[in-house]
């Protein structure tokens, strides 16, 4: 099957994820303006496309004020900015969107959290409530539209920013979730649906669905694909790479690992805990999927592992499923970019969405 381009992204590391040995903290590899700078600019010299920014209220260094100081070093990658909804007041985040979209060029994408603030209880359906109402507020200010919303949580009557994006319309939308009303959020409001690792079949039942849902409200929808990686030039290599990650992992650590996150009770993470304790002895759900290091962390919870032709295989085949964007990452964050951009992306013809 002949594929369109798709977009490889990489992920910096700002919520004290970056490890040698998963669970083991490690001073250097901490979450800080240095490091986290060094494995963006490791990315775009490797030739990623983009790279997602998390954002994490108690883990780590701001997102945005991260955003606004690499974006002026860079000169071609693009930026996958994570905004925690439950934290921000729209028009000022529209603001910030804006401002840091000229600060690249325009380059920015949003990759939209439907998140509580700590010490908040909102359910489920309030606050994916809310992160449609907020969605519809920065579609309608990043296009350079008046805002006359009146909603459950604004209700807002402004002029937009006058500081705008480059292209004059609102950057893409990223948004994940597995709940129904996540899924629903989604349908209505993002523009590229991601999705954490699961097997194929799996995958493609979640396309099929969020297809559906977005057609019945006259949308349509992009595929994205969040997985952690392992390419060694043998796959025994990478084996025994992925194995070694865990080595040192005590299970009491990497279970307050998993607790410690916000999103620890969400249905995404369920679902990869799910296919964690379903996988063979060895810890792989499916030929190359490798579930260990969601042993150590919560979200994300699994890895492509192989050598060269066999990640290569894994991503096509999830290009035929309807897949148009992929987040990577691996450990450390930024050895295992210059691997795979040194093994994998030559290989694979890509772009930023567009």
């Amino acid at each position: 099957m002949t594929h369109a381009p798709c977009e490889i992204s990489w992920f910096s590391a700002l919520c004290d994820d970056d490890y040698e040995f998963l669970g083991v903290p490690d001073a250097r590899l901490k979450s800080s303006w240095e490091h986290c700078r060094d494995i963006v600019l490791q990315a775009e010299s490797g030739g990623f496309d983009n790279i997602l920014l998390p954002s994490g209220y108690a883990l780590g260094i701001d997102t945005t004020a991260f955003a606004a100081a690499i974006a002026p070093m860079l000169r071609r990658l693009a930026l996958l900015m994570a905004v925690r909804i439950g934290e921000t007041w729209p028009p000022q985040l529209a603001r910030q969107i804006a401002t840091i979209d000229r600060l690249l060029g325009g380059r920015l994408r949003v990759n939209i959290i439907s998140s509580e603030m700590p010490g908040e209880q909102l359910g489920s359906a309030p606050r994916y409530a809310r992160t449609i109402e907020a969605m519809q507020i920065l579609r309608t200010l990043l296009n350079g539209e008046q805002l006359d919303h009146d909603g459950t949580f604004w209700k807002l009557k402004i002029d937009p920013p006058r500081i705008g994006t480059v292209s004059g319309k609102a950057p893409l939308l990223y948004f994940g979730g597995l709940s129904e009303d996540a899924r629903e959020a989604a349908a209505r409001g993002a523009d590229v649906f991601l999705m954490w690792p699961d097997r194929q079949e799996t995958v493609a039942a979640i396309i099929a669905d969020m297809k559906a849902r977005a057609a019945r409200h006259g949308r349509t929808l992009r595929f994205g694909y969040r997985a952690h990686v392992v390419v060694r030039e043998t796959e025994a290599a990478a084996r025994a790479a992925a194995d070694r990650l865990l080595s040192r992992l005590d299970a009491a650590e990497g279970a307050a690992i998993r607790a410690k996150s916000l999103d620890a009770a969400s249905a995404g993470v369920a679902a990869q805990a799910a296919l964690r304790e379903n996988a063979a002895d060895d810890g792989y759900a499916e030929p190359h999927l490798w579930t260990g290091v969601g042993r150590a962390r919560s979200g994300c919870g699994a890895a492509i592992v192989g050598d060269p032709d066999q990640v290569l295989a894994k991503l096509n085949a999830y290009r035929d499923m309807g897949i148009e964007a992929f987040i990577l990452s691996g450990y450390p964050h930024a050895a295992e970019a210059d691997l795979f951009a040194r093994h994998v992306l030559p290989h694979i013809e890509h772009a930023p969405l567009g």
